[in-house]
């Protein structure tokens, strides 16, 4: 964490869950400020109060909006981007919302990053990004295209633009498992969408390791993704329910709009020219050469082939191994905070 000290970083959207676990992180070492961006003072007015710190400062602005967040970025060393709309059923209903957000905004900070001479700027995708079928994943699959195309037309000493990609975050906002702690303690029924549909699963500290990782080992549009473990909707349901000391029932209740089976971490076709890392894997971006010529007139080599990494073909979890991970979470009296 040496890298990051005297220096001054910025996070878009940085009320959230993953600004937050950043703040408590970064804000105990030599780091000299850390810039939050985002568009609700109620959520940074608590923020504010629960740091009390003044290496954290506070910008209003909507990554929509170039002018808006252009002044947060002068003097900023480096970028975290977390600004999204990533809730998939809202994203369904109002898809160019989705885009104003997560394509043409995080556009915007890319090139306020690039217009103010940031070092190196990383931006947070989504498993549902990787073979898309609901409109967050598609925008933030385009968000990533966006990325990489872009880091293509910059020069040595410019901003170094790289990604992450990851599953569910357990206990952030908008997951699951709040909800599933409320209705137990209300004495309701958990609902349930498909119990056989599987995820990954990751705590907000593996959220910041992996961003973090990104940060040392990422050049022009590299990807990184970890590796995660999984678990069914059903038993992360009974895990909760065992470790919360509860009889709750479970009542299914059919799969949401733009909801898959199982999702994708590396496709099949980046994981043609994925490194693994051990904890991790890293994509190289695609960086043919933009001669057409040669697809249509000349031809190329045969694809190559590799089986993708998916929440149904990684290491998968049983009740108990999901209980020792939900014992790591505050809200089951662990450390990480939810």
């Amino acid at each position: 964490m040496d890298i990051f000290d005297g220096k001054t970083l910025l996070i878009t959207g940085g009320t959230g869950s993953f600004g937050h676990a950043v703040a408590r992180r970064f804000l105990k070492t030599g780091i000299k400020e850390i810039r939050i961006l985002s568009r609700d003072e109620k959520k940074q007015d608590d923020m504010r109060k629960e740091f009390s710190s003044s290496k954290l400062k506070f910008y209003i602005g909507d990554v929509r909006d170039y002018p808006s967040i252009e002044n947060a970025f002068k003097g900023v060393d480096y970028v975290f981007h977390a600004a999204a709309l990533k809730q998939v059923p809202s994203c369904e209903f109002y898809p160019m919302e989705a885009v104003k957000t997560n394509v043409i905004g995080s556009d915007n900070v890319i090139s306020a990053c690039v217009n103010h001479g940031v070092k190196k700027a990383v931006f947070l995708s989504t498993d549902k990004a990787a073979y898309p079928i609901n409109a967050m994943g598609i925008t933030k699959a385009l968000m990533e295209k966006n990325v990489i195309a872009r880091s293509r037309q910059l020069l040595d000493g410019e901003t170094v633009l790289c990604l992450t990609r990851y599953g569910n975050v357990m206990a952030s906002r908008g997951s699951v498992i709040p909800l599933f702690c409320d209705q137990l303690a209300a004495g309701k029924p958990l609902t349930i969408t498909n119990p056989d549909m599987t995820r990954f699963m990751m705590n907000l500290d593996e959220a910041v390791d992996l961003v973090i990782f990104a940060f040392i080992h990422g050049e022009q549009g590299d990807l990184f993704v970890q590796k995660a473990p999984a678990a069914t909707i059903d038993t992360l349901a009974k895990a909760v329910i065992e470790l919360k000391g509860g009889k709750g029932d479970i009542e299914y209740i059919g799969t949401r709009h733009g909801e898959k089976k199982y999702e994708t971490l590396v496709t099949a076709e980046e994981m043609v020219r994925a490194i693994d890392m051990g904890d991790y894997f890293r994509i190289l971006a695609d960086n043919r050469d933009l001669n057409y010529d040669k697809y249509f007139t000349t031809g190329s080599k045969a694809v190559e082939e590799a089986l993708p990494y998916t929440s149904e073909s990684t290491n998968r979890l049983d009740v108990e191994g999901m209980k020792d991970m939900l014992k790591k979470l505050s809200l089951f009296g662990g450390k990480v905070q939810a």
